[in-house]
């Protein structure tokens, strides 16, 4: 049974329960993400990281969390050399 200060969203196509009146900065920080390598949008719109506190999630809201990943080395790419 569900809370009725609970919301269902959509985290990367996967259904989740989280609290009412949460904002984008909040559930990054719930899922214990690095926010400094994330883009995330909302609904199909990208919402730029200052604006994150300010975005309340709401019912039924679709929220896409890209993880950006470093790594790799002149070694990777065909036909180049290490400088």
């Amino acid at each position: 049974m569900r809370s009725a200060e609970a919301l269902r969203i959509q985290v990367n196509g996967e259904p989740h329960e989280v609290a009412d009146e949460l904002s984008l900065q909040d559930l990054v920080n719930f899922l214990n993400l690095a926010p400094k390598r994330l883009a995330i949008e909302l609904n199909q719109n990208v919402v730029r990281r200052a604006d994150w506190p300010a975005m309340i999630l709401r019912e039924d809201d679709r929220v896409e969390i890209v993880h950006f990943v470093g790594g790799g080395g002149a070694h990777s790419w065909p036909g180049r050399s290490r400088l």
